[in-house]
């Protein structure tokens, strides 16, 4: 699946749906939960979801992006969910704040 900007993937382990805001600069996994992300258009029914593995369960915020710095893939959280989000297994951090500048 190519990551383009805008483009919608949905956890098939929890609730969680993100947004691409800056895609990697080569192929990379996106995961939720320790599962594969789908497009939000091929997403299971929550019936149908698997389960979230517990090494991968620390969840996700609603409107926080997320950032993998060695790709450059940057996700926004538009559905908060259980599983928590990876690149290749390994767990993306929260994006920090640009601190302003002080005003004098």
């Amino acid at each position: 699946m190519e990551l383009t900007p805008g483009k919608k993937l949905a956890s098939t382990v929890c609730a969680t749906e993100v947004i691409i805001v800056r895609p990697p600069g080569g192929p990379v996994s996106v995961e939720c939960g320790g599962a594969a992300m789908v497009a939000a258009e091929e997403a299971p029914d929550e019936g149908s979801r698997g389960t979230v593995d517990a090494g991968h369960a620390g969840g996700t915020m609603l409107g926080k992006r997320y950032l993998h710095e060695a790709s450059g893939l940057e996700l926004l959280c538009t559905k908060p969910g259980a599983g928590g989000l990876a690149v290749g297994g390994v767990a993306l951090p929260l994006k920090e704040a640009k601190p302003l500048p002080s005003s004098d």
